[in-house]
Parts: structure tokens; sequence; C-alpha cells
């Protein structure tokens, strides 16, 4: 699902709406969510999941074109952990790969 179609079908299912705003409304909270975690700060919507942002070290890697060592600087990348409510919706058997602890 792309972004339009978020904003499609929420329009859709509460037609008190305009489209406009439920346009408005989506790209708030993305927008939320992504200054949130420029500051390094920690996003969880219960039940669905948490945003965070992990720092990966600098390294040596290699060009897989020519083989020759590339000096990769330190990085920040955003991380997804689902929450359990919908790790329990996405394997109703009870199959979770990731437990609770984690």
């Amino acid at each position: 699902m792309v972004k339009s179609e978020l904003v499609a079908r929420l329009a859709e299912k509460n037609p008190h709406l305009y489209q406009r705003d439920v346009e408005r409304i989506v790209t708030t909270i993305f927008e939320e969510i992504s200054s949130a975690l420029s500051r390094g700060d920690r996003v969880e919507l219960r039940g669905f999941g948490a945003f965070s942002v992990k720092q990966r070290a600098p390294r040596v890697a290699r060009n897989p074109r020519t083989g020759q060592a590339v000096q990769v600087g330190e990085k920040h990348i955003p991380f997804f952990k689902t929450g359990k409510e919908l790790r329990e919706r996405l394997n109703p058997n009870g199959n979770t790969a990731a437990s609770d602890d984690s």
C-alpha cells in the first residue's frame, strides 16, 4: 500500500471527512514520526510497533565492482520493531518468530 491508497481507504471509511483533510492528517503523522526520529526520539504506537534509530559504527566495506576497500562512515538508520498485537494478528496460530523479551 502506498500513501495515496492509505489516504483513499481512510477517506472511504470516514465519509464525514474530506479527502484533503485525511491527506493532511496522514502527512502530519508521518512528518511527526520523521521529526521525532531525526531528534533521536523513539516513537511507539501501542499494539502496532515502535520506530527508533540505530547507530551503525564506521567500517571498511568492499566496492562490489572493483573489490577495492572503501571506508564507510557512521550511519544512523531507522528501525521498526513490531508490537505484540500486530505479530499476533499476522501469526494467528501463535507461531511468532520474535519473543516478548526481545
